[in-house]
């Protein structure tokens, strides 16, 4: 079995989550979304972002505006639209139910092992 293609299915599986997240504080801009990724140690590239980004914007999830800078030319900053703030809440009571979930299960392992630990000193 193939540990690197398992995790990167696990990733994949919570990226819009935590991308959507950062919209939802206000506009952003995709480097300071890689970049707050990054500082959380969750690996994001530029290629996997911006295909992304689309197609939320296609979804009508996210909407843009083009901002002028003042270092270079107009960025585009992203939001979300009120179909995007009722998919993110529906978004958030699922990740809420599966993080549930997941720490139910693995915490029962965790005292399992404990319990053989303990019972072999």
């Amino acid at each position: 079995m193939n540990i690197e293609n398992t995790q990167s299915q696990m990733r994949k599986g919570v990226l819009e989550y935590c991308i959507l997240s950062i919209i939802k504080r206000g506009e952003a801009y995709p480097g300071d979304i890689i970049d707050e990724m990054k500082n959380a140690g969750l690996q994001l590239l530029e290629g996997t972002l911006y295909p992304l980004l689309n197609r939320l914007k296609n979804a009508e999830i996210l909407t843009y505006q083009w901002v002028e800078s003042t270092s270079g030319p107009p960025r585009k900053y992203f939001r979300l639209t009120d179909k995007g703030s009722k998919f993110y809440t529906l978004l958030e009571a699922t990740w809420q139910e599966l993080a549930t979930g997941v720490a139910t299960v693995t915490r029962q392992n965790q005292e399992q092992t404990e319990d053989q630990f303990s019972s072999l000193s």
